[in-house]
């Protein structure tokens, strides 16, 4: 007998369609992270995910309230186990170069991201899936290698893009996919323009055109919102936001999130590779203080685990300042004198400096003597990131599991902090098969407890995010990023 878990009806997101013909043009910016290498690839590290989530639909995409619900998927039930689910795609669905959307694209598009070949950082969040088969046109059945009762979350994941069958080779510079909004003309380093697609299965967009346009450093695009050169920026710190209050040529969405900034120390390196010294380096911080310092207090403390403040399965975990603990440890592991580090920082995150000139402040307490080293932002991801010993990072919001199989899982290829741990990877296996909800969920919370006391990440705080929008944006949901509705943003 089967169950169903999270069947979902296939209505409309929203029945609030545009109404009027597309008119105007939506700008916003990109940082150019991976410079020159940038692509619409959605499952690539080089990914411009500004543009590729406007013109590719995923299966599954969250709802307002981050939940599970229908993309190109329109319903979706597992067995008895959850070790298959079986997925009813929605009709009538054409990519941009008007083919039909159906299974067999669905098949291609999550093969080529399990394909080890591939070696894309998307694997690691569907890599429990063994067998992907198209039933008919429009059924697409998952075979699993263990039971999990929650892959809709995971099928929510930002880079899972439906692409057209046989695509692979040419899909960075083409960018087909049945998104609300279709490639004009794709330039990685200046400016990317885009169309309405007015057979967008959700109706037409609000907007005629958008251009996402390269600009690497946080302050300059700020300095382009203030001029009206782009009509939207989702890094605004506190600091900044003082610019645009109280001014009626702005608005500002004030979205509390599960993303997170901070600084990594990989753990295969001397020091950072005894635990000890790790967790000195933690207990160095005050992160109140940080969040009071750097997010003008719009951020919620996070004890070191990437598992946002809203998420089911989050840890209860306490993380005061400790000095007098992280001398101890320091001192066991060899260094009762204090210990030096750098931690390379640049602008491509307005707050990374700021981050580390707080921590800087608050670890020589404990003996931490901090150099902070600045780095440019153009190429940070591919020449500074993972490369470095200390590095300031931050990731967007995930379900719990994919965050800590994506971050920690010794054979993740975004694992940044290099950890590896079998005790912790054991946690994370044991919590995907677990089909009871508060096993599963007491599973998890080990893990992140797990990570409190041998992770080489300080996680201070989850950001809540300020959205700075010229006045004339209209209908952006206030929503993270990841489930905003692209199509029914309106410009004056």
């Amino acid at each position: 007998m089967k169950i169903l878990l999270g069947v979902v009806s296939g209505l409309a997101l929203s029945a609030s369609l545009a109404w009027a013909e597309p008119s105007g043009v939506f700008r916003q910016a990109h940082e150019v992270g991976s410079g020159s290498a940038s692509s619409l690839d959605p499952i690539s590290k080089g990914r411009v995910f500004q543009v590729t989530e406007k013109i590719m639909s995923r299966l599954v995409r969250p709802d307002m309230d981050g939940r599970p619900s229908p993309d190109l998927a329109v319903s979706w039930s597992a067995n008895a186990d959850a070790t298959e689910w079986t997925l009813m795609l929605r009709e009538g669905v054409t990519f941009h170069d008007e083919s039909t959307f159906g299974s067999e694209d669905v098949v291609y598009s999550l093969k080529r991201v399990l394909d080890p070949e591939m070696d894309s950082p998307a694997r690691s969040a569907i890599a429990m899936i063994n067998k992907v088969e198209a039933i008919d046109g429009k059924t697409v059945k998952l075979t699993l290698d263990n039971s999990f009762a929650d892959l809709p979350l995971l099928l929510m994941d930002y880079r899972l893009r439906m692409i057209p069958e046989g695509s692979g080779n040419t899909i960075a510079s083409t960018g087909i996919g049945t998104g609300p909004f279709k490639l004009v003309s794709f330039d990685a380093e200046g400016t990317t323009k885009l169309a309405a697609n007015m057979d967008y299965f959700e109706g037409a967009p609000g907007v005629a055109e958008m251009e996402i346009i390269g600009i690497t450093d946080g302050q300059a695009r700020l300095q382009a919102l203030l001029g009206g050169q782009i009509d939207m920026e989702r890094g605004i710190t506190a600091q900044q936001s003082v610019m645009l209050k109280g001014s009626d040529r702005f608005n500002i969405q004030t979205i509390p999130t599960g993303n997170w900034r901070g600084l990594v120390f990989r753990t295969d390196v001397a020091p950072f590779d005894d635990p000890r010294v790790r967790k000195a380096l933690r207990l160095a911080a005050d992160r109140q203080g940080m969040i009071d310092l750097v997010m003008g207090g719009g951020a919620v403390v996070a004890c070191d685990s990437p598992v946002g403040p809203r998420d089911q399965y989050r840890a209860d975990i306490s993380c005061p300042q400790d000095v007098d603990q992280a001398k101890a440890l320091l001192a066991e592991a060899g260094f009762a004198d204090g210990i030096d580090i750098d931690v390379h920082v640049a602008t491509l995150e307005p707050t990374w400096p700021v981050i580390a000139e707080v921590y800087q402040e608050q670890a020589a307490a404990a003996g931490i003597r901090v150099n902070i080293v600045q780095v440019p932002s153009d190429g940070y991801w591919n020449e500074v990131w993972m490369q470095k010993d200390a590095v300031a990072t931050r990731w967007n919001e995930r379900p719990a599991d994919q965050a800590l199989n994506e971050i920690y899982l010794s054979t993740a290829k975004w694992n940044e902090s290099y950890y590896k741990d079998p005790a912790f990877d054991a946690l994370l296996s044991q919590a995907r098969q677990e089909l009871d909800f508060d096993a599963r969920k007491a599973l998890y919370v080990r893990a992140q407890k797990h990570l409190w006391e041998t992770a080489g990440t300080l996680i201070p705080y989850h950001v809540t995010r300020l959205v700075g929008t010229t006045a004339r944006v209209g209908n952006l949901d206030a929503v993270e990023n990841n489930a905003v509705r692209w199509h029914l943003v309106t410009v004056d």
